[in-house]
């Protein structure tokens, strides 16, 4: 494992001038191994991808004279010391909102430095917790990924081609107060919850007046992203084995003052779609529910509902 803050010191005194092949250099010195990745991108020009990282002067000298544009990877978790959030920016999806709530929730201080990517989102670096295992996670629908054991990162200087326009890697902030470590684990739950085992298959029971006031009770209680909660407690009901029907007439009940029925249903099918991995239809035994029209029951999903946590997918860097 790299002495903890040696890759954060060697981008603290790099200079934009700073030549790849000089950064790289500098890097493995310092103890960081790196590797190179195809010039302009993120994949790895290796057979064997951050495997083959290395603070080797001479191996890295070679690769760097055969690709002197070679972008610089480093392999994230205990061999460079370092742990990364990866908030991303793109298309439909803004990591910046998850990353706010993580913030104000308490869960992503303590950051050493924090790199703008050439797609507009942030690496947040954080020191690696010694002795301790911290694998990489997706959680695709907030848009922030986890870099840890398993992982790795482009860093400075390093660029990107980005619609024609060449973009660089940056140092953006520098935390000049107290730094920490990341409890990985504890982002995770808040940003892409799970739901809990439900009942062994045959002991459910229709939900009930009971249930719905136990539900509403729950919702109150949380302090959260309103549409975070109704998605995570709409995910319990559904592991449980719970009809659809029944779960949105306890829904509706229970969050009427805070949501209105569309968004209710659509954020309650949402989470069902998510649990059981198929398109949801109603029976032709199933009766309607209450505030649900015919285009909500059978349509997508609601604007907010577009941002509840759940089944994430694999990303770049």
């Amino acid at each position: 494992m790299a002495e903890p803050g040696a890759l954060p010191s060697v981008l603290l005194r790099m200079s934009g001038a700073w030549p790849l092949s000089a950064a790289a250099r500098e890097f493995a010195a310092a103890g960081v191994p790196v590797f190179p990745c195809v010039a302009f991108g993120k994949r790895p020009a290796t057979g064997h991808g951050f495997h083959d990282a290395t603070t080797d002067l001479d191996q890295i000298e070679a690769w760097w004279r055969q690709s002197p544009g070679a972008n610089i990877g480093v392999p994230t978790g205990a061999a460079s010391g370092v742990v990364v959030v990866d908030v991303d920016v793109h298309g439909p999806v803004d990591g910046r909102t998850g990353f706010d709530r993580a913030a104000r929730a308490g869960l992503v201080g303590g950051w050493e430095l924090l790199v703008r990517t050439p797609t507009g989102g942030l690496h947040a670096y954080y020191p690696a917790t010694p002795g301790m295992e911290q694998r990489s996670w997706q959680a695709g629908r907030a848009g922030i990924d986890f870099r840890g054991d398993g992982g790795y990162i482009i860093v400075p200087p390093s660029l990107r081609s980005i619609q024609g326009t060449t973009v660089g890697y940056r140092v953006e902030t520098i935390n000049t107060g107290p730094t920490g470590l990341l409890d990985s684990d504890a982002l995770r739950d808040f940003l892409d919850p799970r739901p809990a085992p439900g009942p062994r298959p045959g002991t459910w029971q229709p939900v009930g007046r009971e249930d719905a006031q136990r539900l509403a009770a729950w919702l109150d209680r949380q302090d959260t992203d309103r549409n975070l909660k109704l998605f995570w407690a709409s995910c319990r009901l559904a592991e449980g084995g719970v009809p659809l029907t029944y779960a949105l007439d306890a829904v509706l009940t229970a969050a009427k003052s805070d949501f209105g029925p569309r968004e209710i249903t659509a954020t309650v099918r949402s989470a069902y779609r998510t649990v059981r991995g198929e398109p949801l239809r109603r029976g032709p035994s199933s009766s309607p529910v209450r505030g649900e029209s015919p285009q909500v029951a059978e349509g997508g999903f609601s604007r907010d509902a577009s941002t509840a946590p759940g089944i994430s997918r694999v990303r770049g860097l």
